[in-house]
């Protein structure tokens, strides 16, 4: 597959082989969350965005796998450089239990671990005073090790602040902050006194209707003691906040927001916990999204691009205690840790936070132009994109019309479609993904819905 010239190529979708793959998955996996049938053929040819699927269609993936695959299929950034790695048994150690390398020394070796992307998590988080890290499997557990290891910081804390509309893992402790989507908690025991307000994302903060902001000042600081409420800040372990909202909606706060957020952790000294699991790593046109905001986090939780989770702090935010926090992963696992690593690299070395601020504003300003009525909104920063409808079933009609022309997409929020696109992509693809993505949208427009 040539990246430079390809192009979708679809028949009808799913296909009988997808259908078979499909039949033979369901039959024992337990029922979960699937935005199409498409079934990626790991053997057949792909390149960043174009991958084949197991029918032979070429389809322009613009979903880069929730943000877990940053650079797309087969990216040679990466691959190039797995590929001298000889693979090696066992692939998976026991965390940080046990040490390992590559040659005799950190300082020359080709091929980068668990140690090496630590080191360049603290190089990329350094203007926040970061300087310590805590690798695990997921964004879950990089979430789960911020809620620990900050009220390890402030044992008397029995208190934690979430934001509505919030979304943060799948674990029961996660799934205590999470305020997006009943189906996600309901029934499911919680962790006790976490508290939510709103996340703000109106236009104007002179106007805001959503009851953060007040005349007073805001919802937040006002059910502070001090403040004149009830809680006392020296029992909130921490604040989470999704600097951008990704399942919620893809939701840009309003700046004035984040500020008083961050103005209300400071002052009271509230660890500030941001959520960069679908944000971060480059895919905003910075390396967090919290670069964009006039706040300074305490703790960072990372994964998807990464390939691992990461929990990223100050040294003297984490325990001291040893076995206080661990992990059957804990940086053990050699492929996955590499692949982050290179991914780091890969985003210094191509300028790839400038392409995803350029292509990103072409992407804007192409489907802004192209946008029919039914469109509600078009916002993004860098490659993190959102088109928003006036209904769930116009949003949920654009999705299947775009998958026919051979581009797929993801829904979230309410009524909003996401779109992911490589982080190195192209003028040309984002030309021809968001052309396609254009013309269904004014397809469905076109058509009565049921």
């Amino acid at each position: 597959m040539d990246r430079d010239t390809a192009e979708p190529d679809t028949a009808a979708l799913p296909g009988p082989n997808a259908r078979d793959w499909i039949e033979f998955h369901t039959e024992h996996a337990a029922p979960s969350e699937y935005s199409h049938e498409f079934v990626w053929d790991v053997t057949a040819d792909a390149d960043g965005p174009f991958v084949t699927d197991v029918d032979g269609n070429v389809l322009l993936d613009f979903t880069c796998h929730i943000g877990a695959a940053p650079l797309g299929y087969n990216n040679e950034k990466i691959v190039s450089k797995l590929r001298e790695f000889d693979l090696v048994e066992p692939m998976k150690i026991a965390g940080q239990d046990m040490y390992f390398g590559a040659g005799p020394d950190p300082e020359t070796t080709e091929f980068p671990g668990a140690s090496h992307l630590m080191e360049r998590l603290v190089d990329v988080s350094s203007h926040y005073g970061m300087d310590t890290v805590f690798l695990s499997n997921s964004g879950a557990e990089a979430v789960e090790n911020a809620i620990k290891i900050t009220h390890d910081h402030k044992p008397a804390a029995k208190y934690a602040y979430a934001f509505e509309g919030s979304f943060h893992g799948r674990t029961l402790g996660t799934l205590s902050l999470t305020f997006s989507k009943e189906v996600y908690t309901r029934h499911y025991p919680e962790i006790a006194g976490v508290k939510t307000i709103p996340f703000c994302d109106c236009a104007d903060a002179d106007n805001c209707n959503c009851g953060f902001a007040r005349e007073d000042g805001s919802q937040f600081r006002n059910v502070l003691e001090p403040e004149g409420g009830h809680v006392n800040p020296d029992e909130i372990a921490f604040a989470i906040l999704e600097p951008i909202q990704g399942v919620g909606g893809y939701r840009f706060p309003n700046e004035s927001f984040v500020a008083e957020v961050g103005d209300i952790c400071e002052t009271y000294d509230i660890p500030l916990v941001v959520d960069e699991i679908q944000s971060g790593v480059g895919r905003t046109g910075e390396m967090w999204a919290s670069d964009h905001y006039p706040i300074e986090p305490d703790v960072i939780a990372s994964a998807k691009a990464l390939r691992v989770g990461a929990t990223i702090s100050k040294k003297e935010i984490f325990p001291e205690e040893k076995n206080r926090l661990g992990s059957t992963f804990g940086g053990g696992d050699l492929l996955a840790s590499m692949q982050g690593a290179f991914t780091l690299e890969a985003i210094e070395e191509y300028d790839l936070l400038d392409n995803a601020t350029e292509r990103g504003r072409q992407a804007k300003e192409l489907l802004r132009d192209g946008a029919p009525d039914h469109v509600d909104d078009v916002r993004g920063k860098g490659l993190m994109l959102a088109v928003e409808f006036d209904t769930k079933d116009r949003r949920d009609a654009v999705v299947q019309a775009a998958l026919e022309r051979g581009l797929l997409t993801l829904g979230c929020g309410k009524k909003t479609i996401r779109l992911l696109p490589p982080l190195d992509s192209t003028e040309r693809e984002i030309e021809l993904g968001i052309g396609i993505f254009n013309e269904a949208m004014h397809d469905v427009g076109s058509k009565a819905l049921a």
